[in-house]
């Protein structure tokens, strides 16, 4: 099967080659991949930057949606043929991939492949952040950075349904535009001078209530001081290229929450799997975002599409920060 292989760390060594299909898994499920996302992460893992190292040579790619080609002998829940989507620990840019059952999804009807892979990890990053960790009310204030990227764009529609007003920071007219189509409330452009005044003006002095920070570095440090007391901040990634040192005693005296969320745990890439109560309330929490999805509830917005041989190009895309919403690959195009 045709895939993309990263020889050695670095884009310069990555390329389209022949490779042997996986071999299927008692519990696997092999699925023929139409498309996959691409994403900032992936341009880490790359370049050997992300927390998640891989030895060369492997493939790239997290977020695959396709068909069902065949089952393990232990998969009781899906059959050759379903519609799927699913998370992958690495190997995404390619052909096929064997997924573990518990972290394959099956798409509803009215959802699209190039959709329906911003689910099992974007998505149910949102999700999770808000839901299950910061314990999001109503009517709270959801403060969300990066708010014109995937991660940006899916935190804004998660917490607009869960009825938080939504507070989005982006660095221009365009990229604020498109948070306001996917429900923000209040736009902030931070090149305009930061974004600590304008949050405190829109909430009446008293701050966000719940931080979503998939940038980091000073973005972080000036969301502390915007922050509402018992207010919960959701450091869930770094695309400033800076972690942030968190300074104990705001925490302290401000009666606020630092909260972390690494999704991959919940679908058994940490170093301990999730027990299996955990897996179901992953599936019922994928279950209910898809019907989202199916219903027009969210809409996951798609920045370009490129066949797998133009890698490169969503690559540089990615790396361009000019994109709104997600790239894909279109594996069989």
């Amino acid at each position: 099967m045709k895939a993309v292989v990263c020889t050695k760390l670095g884009i310069d060594y990555a390329k389209v080659c022949e490779i042997p299909e996986p071999r299927l898994t008692d519990d696997g499920v092999r699925i023929k991949v139409a498309a996959a996302g691409v994403s900032f992460a992936n341009l880490l893992v790359i370049e050997g930057k992300h927390q998640n190292r891989w030895d060369p040579p492997f493939t790239p790619g997290t977020e695959v949606a396709g068909q069902v080609l065949e089952c393990g002998p232990l998969v009781a829940g899906f059959k050759p043929g379903d519609r799927v989507v699913a998370g992958v620990r690495i190997g995404g840019f390619s052909e096929q991939v064997v997924v573990p059952e518990r972290t394959v999804f099956a798409i509803p009807d009215g959802v699209d492949d190039v959709a329906a892979v911003q689910f099992p990890t974007i998505y149910g990053t949102a999700y999770g952040a808000l839901v299950w960790r910061a314990r999001m009310g109503r009517g709270e204030n959801l403060l969300v950075h990066g708010a014109a990227g995937g991660s940006g764009l899916a935190a804004i529609e998660v917490g607009k349904h869960l009825g938080a007003r939504v507070i989005a920071t982006a660095g221009s007219a365009e990229k604020l535009q498109a948070a306001r189509e996917h429900g923000a409330d209040v736009l902030i452009n931070y090149r305009d001078g930061g974004f600590r005044e304008a949050v405190l003006d829109a909430t009446g002095g008293r701050g966000a209530d719940v931080v979503f920070d998939p940038v980091g570095g000073s973005t972080f440090d000036e969301s502390l001081r915007c922050i509402a007391p018992d207010g919960r901040v959701i450091p869930m990634g770094f695309a400033g290229g800076t972690i942030p040192q968190i300074p104990a005693n705001l925490v302290l005296v401000k009666n606020i929450d630092v909260i972390g969320i690494y999704w991959g745990y919940y679908l058994g890439w940490g170093r301990h799997a999730p027990p299996a109560a955990m897996q179901q309330k992953v599936r019922a929490a994928l279950a209910v975002l898809l019907d989202w999805a199916a219903r027009g509830i969210v809409k996951p917005r798609t920045f370009a599409t490129y066949p797998m041989d133009d890698f490169r190009k969503a690559l540089g895309a990615i790396s361009s920060r000019d994109v709104i919403g997600r790239v894909a690959l279109l594996i069989d195009a």
